[in-house]
């Protein structure tokens, strides 16, 4: 396994402070919520191996459209493929397009973006790791790859030139909807994927998020426009973060993405 799917996984949090749920929501000068922090992933469902150290597990396992047949995965993808396929809430891929889907993700050893140290793009990169808040932009900070984003919020309409460039997170700008802040991003590549299960899009997506904080949780949703390929916008399923309350809380540095491992790979299986 190589250094940046082992990293990716690591965050170093110092001592995370408990919070009431009833925590009043801070907010800035402009009265806007405040949504800069540290913030930490809730975590995942945890699987239990039999005996044999196999793992079962009775749900679909690759999508796969209406009126095909949809087969549980029994002992298939461990740790972190697993609970990738916990969530049930699937793109819907035009007809056309699931062959191509289903062979990304089964060959995901050898097509998987990520795998050839690709930046992993929006939104499958997720939550932010931190923000940093003023009253005209907001910088998302990402431990994986250390990667990072500038959100402007001042009211400016998408750049002429940047919207039209095929990058992994697009050109973006934020607006306030009441509390919640809605951020879209137009201009990407088609290299990357939507999740790992091989979901493709094409560089005339377009991605819509939203960020509320209600006390010190923090949640992140992102939904994706993208006709050419799906049959409706796919909702992602919402994320929630914790606020870490701790003014030393660091991220680590992401070690470095060797893609060195892609030519001795010998099995499909991810995990």
């Amino acid at each position: 396994m190589r250094h940046f799917i082992i990293a990716a996984t690591v965050l170093l949090w110092l001592a995370p402070v408990d919070t009431a749920q009833n925590t009043p929501t801070p907010r800035t000068a402009d009265g806007k919520p405040n949504l800069a922090g540290v913030w930490v992933g809730s975590g995942a469902a945890g699987l239990v191996p039999d005996a044999k150290g196999n793992v079962t597990f009775l749900q679909r396992a690759r999508p796969c459209h209406p009126g095909q047949e949809c087969k549980p995965g029994i002992n298939f993808e461990r740790d972190s493929g697993v609970r990738q396929r916990l969530d049930s809430n699937l793109p819907l891929y035009k007809p056309e397009f699931w062959e191509k889907v289903q062979d990304l993700d089964v060959n995901g050893n050898f097509k998987d973006p990520e795998i050839k140290c690709y930046p992993a793009g929006l939104p499958r990169i997720g939550a932010p790791s931190k923000i940093v808040q003023t009253l005209t932009e907001l910088i998302f900070l990402y431990q994986n790859h250390n990667t990072f984003r500038v959100i402007p919020i001042d009211g400016r309409d998408h750049d002429p030139i940047r919207s039209q460039d095929l990058t992994y997170y697009g050109d973006s700008i934020g607006t306030w909807e009441g509390d919640t802040l809605v951020i879209d991003s137009v201009g990407f590549t088609d290299e990357s994927w939507l999740a790992w299960p091989g979901y493709l899009h094409t560089n005339n997506m377009r991605v819509v998020e939203t960020l509320r904080r209600d006390g010190n949780t923090l949640t992140w949703q992102a939904t994706i426009h993208d006709p050419a390929v799906l049959m409706q916008p796919w909702q992602m399923t919402p994320v929630r973060r914790t606020l870490n309350a701790n003014p030393k809380a660091l991220l680590v540095e992401d070690l470095p993405c060797e893609d060195r491992d892609a030519g001795h790979i010998a099995t499909r299986e991810r995990g």
